[in-house]
């Protein structure tokens, strides 16, 4: 062990800010993780005297009661190389620390290139099975391997059976060994399929559980309810007593008259502290200047979490933007989790919750949609919306400035979520898209994600939050989010339409879809809708305008039998009477006659949407619907103002009864809104709802994007296979790129030469087709004696390169006479040699001309990119994109998904090209940019895509440091 005068001899490195990070612990918590400094002793000393004999005993294997100055010295004087400690701090104090010291190979005091330390942990007891260890771990390995230490060893008594618990969990490649009555554990820092598991599957649950923790809490206070009715507080206050809350609330205002006990009949205080009961959510609706008096106060009390709707933070510019940092960090700071500020509030319908901690004067009915939104005056249009159409939710959440708990958190949460089977999300901005397709891929392997984007072109940013700023275009991202499972919609209408089907109806197996409706062309303007959103529509089927609503029943009945169809449509118009009037009223009959059809068809379930066009009957009739309404919840609490429960929306168990809503009209909505404006669908099979469409294009359009969906679905429990190749040579890219990257290089990157770039690509199986330089026509002349006729003439002008429209390409010339008269007609025509730099290269079968691409985005990563060469794709933008690593499936879903895909495969009668070595091409070039981060770039073009075959005529590649994976490390929240 060295000496503390040993110790200070050694250099000091400059302190790693870097290694500073929040995390969600396994309760749903948060800790400060960072380095351990000599500013720490007294904290150090502090901790140690709250930490049990015991586990003094585990740490030390023997009593230690306390520790000596020199003990003190050591433990908090750290060179951040050989010797690094790390705290995990509460309010300041730490909880838990971390050490290693790096060893040799007989175990002593080493510096590099020693790659092996010795690791040790201490939590204070109160904070043990909160998974502190674990989080710390995680840290530590991910410090050891930047400072170049590959192993950790560590030695554990048998009977701390905790701690061995937190290694050998870990999923790191671990070797183990039982001495001297101690155990001892080796293990492999470096990250594999395990571990990251075992990382993202402990992020997930205590992600979700800090949300649970704000959606479901036990009491709430909300701070700064006004002595008087009318406010923001005093709003929030009366919203949780109308929407009958579960749990206790708490009234707190610093200005409250000394004797006032109760505000609406709930307890009032002048702070959190004077309560005297435990707090888990706190609602702070006080100015801005006063929000940090409020979290202090939240904090040395233990409040759980926030909902902070005071305005007045980054949204209001410089200064607002460093209070908001201000304000996470203080929470932080407390273990505390933030939605807002600038917050619209959180809904949970549930009913053993019935929480309404927003600034919506009405508890939406309660169902299985859980919806997430960063603007308020969206949300407010989406619960309104939605209310409207008949469908409920399970819970809300409308961020504002979104600085802590973001969408990301929500899908957590939303994940294993048994009150939620649709996820409906509008985001502004997408703060960390790697983890966000991440996640949301998981979830929409197991229930409909959608999500609507605004500043889609804007390119906004939530307020003073860092978002990392991505180069490729809006088509790009929504392709990535498609392939991540996500269906992707543009306007808020659009969401509400795909969430309405998506919670009411089962998923189509196919695209195939049956019309059939009492108006001829109300059916063809389906069935050109469909058309149009690549269905397969059957034959409409015109129960002309005379049909009964028994003749629907009928024939949506043999619809939803035939095995020919996957979905139906119902179009429907008002009946016309003999008089000329329009009769609406048989709408309350047709509807009920849909409900009767659908429910007495057997298994498999199809799904059924209507389409009605002034048919006001059927609406009100839709809406009305209550057979298969979920057992109403038991009463709440009479309060004043709450009026008759109202309609209900999908189904709960029996355990927990869906929730009536509180008053007409709807979230945001008004009283005595008719029941026209209130809902359109009615319940079908299993307490479904058949959804009702205003328009033809609005249900095809849902429908369509639920077959995509229910197809993504289908294959994502096949996802395909990342291929290996034998012919490979990773190792000697690899060298090749440190080499041609040098150690100075610039932080920008190098383009390789041809030649260069040729054996780069070589060293993955693709082969360049050579190109020789033609500064002159003899010189022309001679490249194409030692390439064989015929040959091409091409110009390599940045202006003219990949051009052929401009006249810069020359084919098929077979003799030393046409390529001197190409050579001169080209230099004639478009300028001299110099400035057109032409080359000389083989000619190749004939066939299509594409382009492959590939390019790392400091926001998604490295993305697969594919479609045909020249102007007009991409003038038009005709490209799809996948993540690397591609897998086969992608691959053949790349060459397939651009709209001129038809060329490659016999259009018109031409040949169809081969279409297996091109999607070969993909995969190599997708595992040569996996296993290469510092291949930034990559473009091949023109490929030529023959019918045997394929050959690639020019590649550029471009290297660079690769940018940081944040996906990658340890686990930590967004910061500032």
């Amino acid at each position: 062990m060295q000496s503390a005068s040993e110790q200070t001899a050694q250099p000091e490195h400059a302190y790693p800010d870097h290694w500073e990070a929040d995390v969600v612990l396994r309760d749903g918590g948060t800790a400060r993780i960072r380095p351990i400094t000599v500013d720490d002793a007294d904290r150090l000393v502090s901790f140690y005297e709250q930490v049990s004999d015991e586990s003094k005993y585990y740490r030390f294997f023997a009593p230690y009661p306390r520790l000596s100055a020199k003990d003190v010295h050591r433990f908090t004087h750290h060179d951040f190389v050989d010797r690094v400690g790390l705290a995990a701090t509460i309010g300041g104090e730490f909880i838990a620390t971390v050490r290693y010291d790096r060893i040799n190979a007989q175990g002593l005091p080493a510096s590099a290139p020693a790659d092996e330390a010795e690791v040790a942990f201490l939590v204070q007891d109160a904070h043990q099975g909160r998974g502190v260890a674990s989080a710390l771990l995680e840290h530590i390995a991910a410090v050891a391997r930047e400072r170049d230490i590959r192993r950790f060893a560590a030695e554990v008594l048998p009977a701390n059976t905790k701690m061995i618990k937190v290694f050998t969990d870990a999923g790191y490649t671990q070797k183990r060994s039982f001495e001297d009555g101690s155990v001892r554990l080796h293990l492999d820092l470096e990250p594999t399929d395990r571990s990251l598991a075992v990382q993202r599957a402990r992020e997930q649950r205590a992600e979700a559980r800090s949300v649970q923790r704000l959606l479901a809490p036990r009491s709430v206070a909300v701070i700064g309810a006004g002595r008087t009715p009318g406010g923001v507080g005093r709003t929030v206050l009366r919203n949780l007593l109308d929407a009958g809350y579960t749990g206790r609330t708490y009234a707190v205002n610093r200005a409250l008259a000394e004797g006032t006990a109760s505000l609406d009949g709930v307890p009032a205080f002048r702070s959190v502290g004077a309560i005297g009961e435990p707090v888990d959510l706190a609602v702070v609706a006080v100015p801005a200047e006063r929000v940090p008096e409020a979290v202090a106060d939240c904090g040395e009390h233990g409040v759980r979490g926030l909902v902070v709707l005071s305005a007045g933070y980054a949204e209001s510019g410089t200064e607002g933007r460093e209070r908001q940092r201000e304000l996470v960090r203080q929470a932080r700071s407390y273990g505390m989790r933030i939605i807002g500020p600038n917050a619209f509030g959180i809904i949970n319908t549930t009913s053993g919750v019935r929480l309404n901690a927003s600034l919506a004067p009405q508890m939406p009915t309660a169902g299985r949609i859980g919806l997430f939104t960063q603007s308020g005056a969206i949300g407010i249009a989406l619960l309104a919306g939605l209310h409207r159409r008949g469908a409920g939710l399970s819970s809300f959440i409308s961020a504002g400035n979104r600085a802590d708990v973001s969408g990301n958190d929500l899908l957590q949460h939303w994940y294993d979520d048994p009150e939620t089977d649709v996820v409906l999300l509008y985001l502004e901005s997408i703060g960390n898209p790697r983890k966000f397709t991440r996640l949301a891929r998981r979830t929409a392997a197991v229930k409909p994600v959608v999500v609507v984007k605004g500043a889609r072109h804007s390119g906004s940013a939530p307020p003073g939050h860092r978002v990392p700023v991505t180069r490729i275009p809006h088509a790009t991202v929504s392709a990535l989010l498609r392939q991540a499972g996500v269906i992707r919609v543009d306007t808020v209408t659009e969401l509400v339409d795909a969430g309405l089907l998506l919670a009411g109806q089962p998923l189509p197996a196919g695209p195939r879809i049956a019309i059939l409706g009492n108006s001829e062309s109300l059916g063809l303007l389906t069935y050109d809708a469909c058309l149009t959103e690549g269905l397969r529509p059957l034959r409409p089927l015109d129960l002309t305008t005379g049909a009964s609503p028994a003749d629907f029943r009928a024939a949506l009945a043999a619809a939803l039998v035939d095995d020919a169809c996957d979905a139906v449509v119902v179009t429907a118009i008002p009946w016309v009477g003999e008089n000329g009037a329009v009769e609406s009223g048989d709408g309350e009959a047709l509807a009920a006659f849909l409900r009767e059809a659908v429910a007495s068809t057997p298994p498999p379930a199809k799904p059924v949407v209507v389409v009605h066009v002034e048919m006001g009957g059927l609406a009100e009739a839709l809406s009305a619907a209550t057979s298969t309404r979920p057992a109403p919840a038991p009463p709440a609490p009479a309060r004043p103002g709450l009026g008759a429960p109202g309609p209900t929306s999908g189904s709960a168990p029996a355990s927990t009864p869906a929730e009536p809503s509180d008053q007409a009209g709807g979230p945001g909505g008004a009283r005595g809104e008719s029941e026209l404006g209130r809902s359109e669908a009615a319940p079908g099979a299993g307490g479904g709802n058949i959804p009702a469409y205003p328009a033809a294009e609005r249900a095809v359009r849902a429908l369509a994007e639920a077959v995509r969906y229910g197809q993504w679905r289908r294959q994502a429990a096949e996802p395909g296979r990342v291929p290996e190749y034998d012919d490979i040579d990773e190792g000697g890219a690899a060298d090749q790129i440190e080499r041609s990257l040098g150690e100075d290089v610039d932080a920008r990157g190098v383009t390789l030469g041809a030649d260069a770039a040729g054996e780069l690509l070589a060293r993955y199986g693709i082969t360049v087709l050579p190109t020789l330089p033609a500064p002159s026509p003899d010189s022309a002349v001679t490249a194409a004696a030692r390439l064989g006729y015929p040959v091409a003439l091409k110009t390599t002008a940045p202006h003219l390169r990949h051009r052929p429209d401009l006249g810069g390409v020359r084919l098929d010339l077979a003799t030393e006479e046409q390529l001197r008269t190409a050579y001169a007609e080209l230099t004639d025509t478009l300028g001299k040699p110099e400035e057109l730099q032409p080359v000389v290269q083989a000619m190749v079968p004939r066939g299509v001309d594409t382009v492959v691409r590939s390019a790392i985005d400091p926001a998604v990563g490295a993305v697969l990119s594919f479609g045909l060469a020249g102007a007009a794709s991409e003038l038009l933008g005709d490209m799809s994109h996948r993540l690397v690593p591609a897998t086969d499936r992608d691959a053949a879903e790349l060459v397939r998904s651009i709209r001129t895909a038809p060329l490659l495969f016999g259009w018109r009668g031409s040949a169809p090209v081969d279409t297996p070595a091109l999607e070969e091409l993909l995969l190599r070039v997708s595992r040569l940019v996996d296993d290469h981060p510092e291949v930034v770039a990559i473009t091949l073009e023109p490929v030529v895509v023959a019918p045997q075959g394929l050959s690639v005529l020019g590649a550029t590649v471009r290297l660079a440091p690769p940018p940081p994976r944040t996906d990658l490390g340890p686990r930590r929240l967004p910061s500032y």
